[in-house]
């Protein structure tokens, strides 16, 4: 367990990770998967124990942390807030203290982010956004490095996001910042980011040359000359109720050949799945030679691991 004396670092959104970490996580991750591609261990969290804290289901962020965990020779405990004292009534800040008794690092996968905010003041351990309502900043750093592992840096290049100013889009305005890229996003009427989010971003320290945010109702003005085009489910966990309305919200939203024709020839499509095959993008796309959806899936793994050494060990 991490040393209540030892200092610990936190990772609930982008901006508690300054540009250098950013470098040192991906070339770190690219060290973790070469290693893991030629078949050799790395043990570096030998008896080292991960809580994954889930009130909401996954696929993506479970397999990936607790495969992780396992293959740096550590464990990783399922903990479903229905199953646990969450569930009976005991506040998350009582959990926090009680955890980082028993394990060296928290993963929370919630719907209020203010959930992982009070996990991580209270816990003494490093504390993991693994995906929150507000963001998803695991996620996005994936999306960051398989951009970087296919086309190079993302510094001046184009990033498209088109549909629900969600987590995913937050994440992005803040990595716009630590990277700069030039963001443009395309949100219907009444789905835009939160303007907060906005207002953090501009206070980031940025890279030499800065990164840019622009907010469009125009899917083709977003997408055309991109280099990167991102998408994400309509209609996110908890949101179910909000169905139809959102159908109709996003009717021309949707990514489909058309519109990735006014991106660069050499774009890339991404979306953090699951996806919603025919409604925000059509399995032409998904599936078709431009999509890396599937290499970016995988490389939640590696990205991820990097994360968790650096956050349980201190370094890497």
């Amino acid at each position: 367990m991490t040393s209540s004396s030892a200092k610990k670092r936190d990772l609930l959104t982008l901006a508690d990770l300054d540009v250098a970490e950013i470098d040192l996580l991906f070339a770190r991750a690219t060290e973790l998967k070469r290693s893991l591609k030629a078949g050799q261990t790395t043990r570096t969290l030998e008896g080292r124990t991960l809580g994954m804290l889930f009130e909401k289901p996954s696929t993506r962020t479970r397999v990936s942390f607790e495969v992780g965990m396992y293959q740096l020779g550590g464990h990783a405990l399922f903990l479903s807030s229905k199953e646990i004292q969450l569930g009976r009534g005991e506040t998350i800040s009582d959990s926090a203290r009680v955890l980082s008794r028993y394990l060296d690092a928290l993963m929370i996968r919630t719907f209020a982010h203010e959930n992982a905010e009070v996990l991580a003041q209270y816990a003494s351990i490093p504390v993991i956004n693994g995906l929150s309502d507000h963001f998803h900043p695991c996620q996005i750093l994936t999306d960051m490095f398989t951009y970087q592992e296919k086309r190079g840096p993302l510094k001046g290049r184009k990033v498209a996001f088109v549909g629900d100013g969600n987590n995913m889009a937050h994440s992005w305005i803040l990595a716009s910042t630590k990277v700069g890229c030039h963001l443009t996003l395309a949100c219907p009427v009444n789905y835009d980011p939160d303007p907060r989010v906005l207002s953090l971003a501009q206070r980031q320290p940025t890279v030499n040359g800065g990164g840019s945010v622009t907010l469009t109702r125009s899917p083709q003005e977003a997408v055309a000359g991109a280099d990167l085009v991102i998408t994400d489910t309509w209609t996110s966990m908890g949101q179910e109720q909000e169905r139809q309305r959102r159908l109709r919200a996003f009717h021309g939203f949707q990514v489909d050949q058309t519109l990735m024709r006014e991106a660069k020839k050499d774009a890339l499509f991404m979306h953090c799945l699951p996806a919603h095959r025919e409604e925000e993008v059509t399995s032409e796309v998904l599936d078709g030679e431009q999509s890396v959806v599937w290499d970016e899936a995988e490389n939640r793994l590696h990205v991820q691991k990097a994360i968790l050494e650096w956050l349980i060990r201190g370094h890497f």
